[in-house]
């Protein structure tokens, strides 16, 4: 028999949002009693810093140039290997993916994919690997369309609380300070999609005989965007008490000077010369926000990664109740980060700096395998996470997963970590390549792509397109020749601020860590995926 799996996942949350991570704000002591009793990994990177790529890493165990969903609008293909589906049918495990999923496209108006349609069926069972499916997604319905089993639940049986949430990638401001995609929800937090995740992981593992091995992924669709915890929760953390976060530079003078340093399209962001449409809403201009939009953001995330720990601890403790917790090893961690003011921005996009890159990843192994707690330096990636589940479950890694099994110790030998960012708009047609080694973070731009079709004009209709932009179809205004990029020593310079890429006396650090990241980049799919949809 192999050991029982907790997997928990966040969906864009920071590293240092945990307390165990040097966290001051939220409260988080379940996660932190899990990394003071488990390998806490200091250097975890996503492989692509959006959800429906970083996700499809997590589930095949691949790189995103290899499964091929380069970004929101394209759809994990059906017949996609996955690590559920590996261990249910080699080692009999019972499985389960409960919360937010986001293999295919969420912006669905013909129901085209079946993790969309599933809920609308009342189906539940078999799915991608997974003998019991059941989602969630950031938001209850769009309009009066109920989104996913819980916008059907509460649709249901809260109906008065369908149009509670904030209205997602809309800019437009609410809550106290007209901050982009807030409210002060009120919703009971009994309710609201985090504890209503908890709930059905708890009902799913009661389902289960005592003897069974398990593989649970438990999916909270927070802290992401919209902010809005429900509103009897706001004064856990009052964001009138905080200050900016320290990777806000301070001013909007000295936030222009940092940005200047950077390839252009940062300050061209800034400036709102440049609308970040890939990874924001396209009314979304970051030189408005306020610092006081800032810090009601910050403590409506805070609240969210407060629940989600509470939330954590009430799973955790039925596993106890059942006798488990010996025998069960518990993963924390994200898809990806969330920028939180640093810099004077929210939301993600193709900023390749670790408020997007690094994420918080702790893995508490079974206490019966006899694994001691540990910091560790080395660089992992998501893409690791499918081979150590595999090794838990007593499975040797099949060949179609890339990563590696996460090092439990500090003499393992791994060196890199990588990250990409392909646009999914032939407008943007940006490409990143990112590789963290030896403290060094460096990210090369290729050459822009501006116009080379990507599939969304082929799937995406007329009127949709003029919804999300003309430019990103037609072009952004701005595109680089392969000549720029970012260089950071991470270790003295936490927050990026300081981009030696032209700087003359760092040209050998920076050759041999662009040499080595194309060396160690996979080949990739002979015939790339199309973009479908807009996310």
């Amino acid at each position: 028999m192999g050991r029982k799996i907790l997997f928990i996942t966040t969906d864009q949350q920071r590293y240092d949002s945990l307390g165990c991570n040097g966290g001051s704000v939220a409260r988080t002591p379940v996660v932190d009693r899990l990394a003071a009793g488990g390998v806490r990994f200091r250097r975890a990177y996503c492989q692509n810093p959006v959800c429906m790529p970083a996700r499809s890493t997590m589930l095949t165990g691949q790189y995103v140039r290899t499964h091929g969903v380069i970004a929101n609008g394209v759809p994990l293909p059906e017949d996609a290997p996955g690590v559920a589906a590996y261990l249910k049918e080699k080692a009999g495990y019972k499985t389960a993916l409960l919360g937010k999923a986001h293999f295919e496209p969420g912006f669905d108006l013909t129901g085209r994919w079946r993790e969309n349609t599933r809920a609308a069926r009342g189906e539940t069972g078999y799915w991608r690997g997974f003998d019991v499916s059941i989602q969630a997604q950031h938001i209850p319905a769009f309009g009066r369309a109920a989104v996913a089993h819980y916008g059907r639940w509460l649709k249901k049986n809260h109906p008065e609380h369908v149009a509670s949430f904030a209205p997602l990638l809309d800019a437009e401001g609410g809550g106290d300070t007209g901050a982009p995609e807030t409210k002060n929800n009120p919703i009971p937090r009994p309710w609201y999609h985090t504890d209503w995740v908890a709930d059905q992981t708890i009902a799913f593992l009661d389902s289960l005989d005592d003897r069974d091995d398990w593989f649970v992924w438990m999916s909270f669709p927070d802290p992401h965007h919209p902010w809005d915890p429900p509103a009897s929760e706001l004064d856990r953390v009052p964001w009138r008490e905080l200050e900016l976060p320290p990777g806000h530079p301070g001013s909007d003078d000295r936030i222009r000077a940092i940005l200047s340093q950077k390839p252009g399209h940062w300050s061209a962001c800034y400036q709102g010369a440049w609308v970040n449409r890939e990874g924001g809403p396209g009314n979304y201009r970051p030189g408005r926000l306020t610092r006081e939009n800032i810090l009601e953001i910050n403590a409506k995330t805070h609240v969210m990664n407060e629940l989600i720990d509470e939330a954590c601890g009430r799973v955790m403790e039925r596993i106890e109740a059942r006798g488990w917790d010996l025998d069960t090893d518990v993963f924390f961690t994200t898809d990806h980060g969330e920028m939180q003011g640093d810099f004077g921005f929210i939301y993600k996009g193709p900023f390749h700096v670790d408020s997007l890159l690094r994420l918080p990843l702790v893995w508490r192994p079974a206490p019966s395998a006899g694994i001691a707690p540990a910091i560790l330096d080395q660089p992992v990636g998501q893409v690791d996470l499918a081979p150590t589940f595999c090794a838990i479950a007593g499975l040797d890694r099949p060949e179609w997963m890339e990563g590696r099994q996460l090092p439990v110790s500090a003499d393992d030998g791994r060196e890199r970590v990588l990250c990409e960012w392909d646009s999914q708009f032939p407008g943007y047609g940006m490409h990143l390549r990112t590789i963290y080694r030896d403290g060094w973070l460096l990210t090369r731009y290729e050459p822009s792509t501006i116009g080379r079709p990507t599939g969304a004009e082929k799937h995406i209709p007329e009127g949709l397109r003029n919804f999300i932009g003309r430019e990103a179809f037609e072009g952004c205004g701005l595109g680089y020749d392969g000549s720029e990029g970012e260089l950071y020593r991470v270790d003295e310079d936490p927050h990026q601020w300081h981009n030696l890429w032209d700087d003359p006396g760092y040209r050998g650090v920076r050759s041999d860590l662009t040499a080595d990241l194309y060396d160690s980049l996979p080949r990739g799919r002979e015939h790339p995926l199309e973009v479908e949809a807009p996310a």
